[in-house]
């Protein structure tokens, strides 16, 4: 039985380039580097090395079958959100999600779309 090991945490620009990949799809260094390049002033092989550090922990994968290898996240979306949601939780929160609910509503404005979202989700927390 092969034991499982939790994915590792990326940090903040690794989380940047997942966030572009769930957006883009399966991407080249090149097209994440015309994207992310600009927006935290990357240079091309920082972009390059970022990804292939990602690809060494985990949180990428590659096809290599083209000239221009394609890159994807390892992990969903939400699988991610999920982990990293939790571990932010337990250290900031104590675990509380209920303090973490109301710091994050308090002193902000909901739409009633939202505010129905969060009361049937309450309510079937509550069951």
């Amino acid at each position: 039985m092969a034991i499982s090991h939790p994915a590792p945490k990326p940090t903040e620009a690794e989380v940047g380039i997942l966030q572009l990949l769930w957006e883009l799809g399966p991407s080249s260094v090149k097209e994440v580097y015309a994207r992310v390049g600009q927006e935290r002033a990357l240079g091309y092989t920082a972009v390059l090395k970022l990804m292939q550090t990602m690809l060494d922990k985990g949180l990428l994968e590659r096809d290599e079958s083209e000239r221009a290898h394609r890159y994807w996240p390892a992990q969903a979306k939400s699988k991610t959100q999920r982990a990293l949601l939790g571990d932010f939780v337990n250290k900031v929160f104590a675990g509380s999600a209920g303090e973490l609910v109301q710091m994050a509503l308090q002193g902000r404005r909901l739409s009633p779309e939202e505010k129905a979202s969060l009361h049937g989700l309450l309510k079937e927390k509550v069951k």
